[in-house]
């Protein structure tokens, strides 16, 4: 009967092991799919932009300085995305980003425009995939902090030491001291004049 019971241990020791290991490898599957997702999104928004300037360009002459941001922009993106670097696509969405509130607050201080059939649409797939872009962030941070904890929690850290297990990185900030502070000015209530 002992015998039984130290084989179904063992048995039990297996299968856990094979499980944790399993997490670790599918894990990492994951993170390269939601790195290759932000990718993909980045590509689509690089994609969307000419079609958005293309459009605008009749409208705001007088606003040529988003275009030249816009076109920047892309490149970046597209350069991120060939090289395939997650924080060279980063900082290129985050260039992005930054655009869009500039081109909103263009379009809707233009009645011609804002009222254009062929823009409106465009934004809204601009600001789609820039949510996407963030739920695509959010997935790599949440896969990344599961795996790291597990890697270095006890047991799984066990199986990670045999597996020769190591940290993966996921999305990083320029200053991660940053990402700690408040400043005041981070405090205020945003105002937009038009």
């Amino acid at each position: 009967m002992p015998l039984l019971i130290v084989i179904g241990l063992l048995v039990l020791v297996a299968f856990w092991g094979i499980s944790t290991y399993n997490f670790f490898v599918s894990t990492q599957a994951r993170v390269k799919a939601a790195i290759q997702e932000i990718g993909n999104q980045l590509k689509r928004q690089a994609d969307l932009i000419p079609n958005l300037e293309a459009a605008a360009k009749g409208y705001l002459t007088h606003e040529k300085g988003i275009f030249t941001a816009l076109t920047d922009a892309r490149k970046d993106v597209s350069a991120a995305v060939k090289s395939g670097n997650l924080q060279k696509m980063s900082d290129a969405g985050s260039k992005v980003a930054q655009l869009l509130p500039q081109i909103k607050i263009a379009v809707e201080s233009n009645p011609e425009i804002k009222g254009a059939e062929v823009v409106t649409p465009l934004m809204e797939e601009l600001r789609d995939t820039a949510d996407k872009i963030m739920y695509s962030r959010r997935l790599l941070i949440d896969l990344t902090a599961d795996y790291n904890v597990k890697r270095v929690t006890f047991p799984s850290s066990i199986i990670a030491n045999m597996a020769g297990v190591t940290e993966l990185k996921g999305m990083i900030m320029e200053n991660e001291a940053d990402a700690n502070a408040m400043s005041a000015a981070d405090m205020k209530t945003p105002k937009i004049s038009l």
